[in-house]
């Protein structure tokens, strides 16, 4: 049977949820929602599916000891960082060439560090047909997520025939990548019922994945080629010390996934969230009976509807509606829920102030 490997990407600094998630203690370090940070969530998830030792996780360099303290259940040496962020299709070739030095046959998912998942039997049935057909043929295997409303937040996979049937879930082959929507094109295509929202997380062989990107986008297969022979000597951190300056930035999408012909789609009915920002809370947080989501030391007053975190001291919210406001870090955030995206731009003003360093 072919080996199954799993690489988790793990360099997002989850900006969108500053001042808690910073760069040196991103989202994906953080226990937002359950008990555990959200790297060690990604890791249980795949019991019984794919044995610790062939999880790897490509992070930032300086988060490498964060994060295996943040996920014990691995190999220290499975954990490597980036000496800078190239986007996912750099990491995809690292995570690759660790599975490729490992095992050349082997078959790897590519998962994201701070997913929120539900259903969790039906991921895994997702996961585990994903890899047998990644294994039997020459395909590039994305996961769609049946989308619940319009999101203009997501990008969107078309997805064409069913392509087959595996452990109880339907694959079918992709027709097109799109990018995020306006709300006119998010409801027309939740209408169609034949897109599905790209949770941009992947499966393939080292094989297929090799030719995918010889075919593709060179340049990847050449750094795949390159940090495998490293990762052989157990020196992939030289290896990327060596080729990331040089490298260009892309992500698997625009290298890849928009241009291959060889695509199947599962179709995820599992429950997900990307957590991508502070409002997502809400759907894993009780709120009050005015609609308030209170996480930590919080007490409101005739206020509607607002998001508030204050674990370290209480904070006190007075007549206001629709508010994110949060207390961490020794830094106060005020903002409409509406305005939430807005809130990258903050922490990107602010470092380029280059006085509030400490704090990002």
């Amino acid at each position: 049977m072919t080996e199954r490997y799993a690489v988790i990407m793990a360099g997002g600094k989850g900006e969108r949820f500053w001042p808690l998630s910073t760069s040196k203690n991103p989202k994906q370090l953080l226990a937002l929602v359950g008990d555990k940070p959200l790297i060690a969530q990604a890791v249980d998830r795949l019991d019984g599916l794919v044995p610790p030792e062939n999880v790897f996780v490509v992070t930032n360099a300086d988060l490498i000891e964060a994060t295996r303290a943040a996920a014990p259940q691995l190999p220290p040496e499975n954990i490597v960082g980036e000496p800078v962020g190239r986007d996912t299709a750099a990491a995809v070739a690292c995570g690759g060439a660790l599975v490729a030095a490992r095992d050349p046959e082997g078959v790897f998912a590519v998962l994201t560090a701070d997913q929120v998942m539900g259903d969790l039997n039906v991921f895994s049935a997702t996961l585990k047909g994903g890899m047998d057909l990644a294994a039997q043929n020459n395909i590039l295997v994305t996961i769609g997520i049946k989308p619940t409303f319009p999101s203009t937040g997501f990008g969107y996979i078309e997805s064409g025939n069913t392509f087959e049937s595996a452990e109880g879930i339907e694959f079918r082959k992709a027709v097109r990548f799109v990018e995020k929507p306006d709300e006119a094109a998010a409801s027309e295509y939740l209408a169609i019922g034949k897109f599905y929202w790209n949770s941009g997380m992947f499966i393939w062989s080292v094989q297929s994945l090799k030719k995918a990107f010889a075919a593709h986008c060179p340049e990847m297969a050449e750094l795949m080629d390159i940090l495998t022979g490293y990762a052989k000597d157990g020196k992939i951190v030289e290896g990327m010390d060596a080729t990331y300056p040089n490298l260009g930035k892309i992500s698997i999408d625009y290298a890849l996934m928009e241009k291959a012909d060889n695509i199947v789609m599962a179709c995820g009915t599992f429950a997900w969230d990307d957590v991508g920002s502070w409002p997502a809370l809400e759907s894993h947080f009780p709120q009050d009976e005015c609609g308030n989501t209170k996480i930590g030391q919080v007490e409101t007053l005739n206020a509607d509807g607002n998001i508030v975190y204050s674990k370290d001291r209480l904070t006190a919210v007075i007549g206001v509606k629709d508010l994110i406001v949060v207390q961490a870090e020794g830094v106060t955030l005020v903002c409409p829920k509406d305005r939430a995206q807005d809130i990258k731009q903050m922490v990107v003003a602010l470092r380029e102030k280059g006085d509030f360093s400490k704090l990002l």
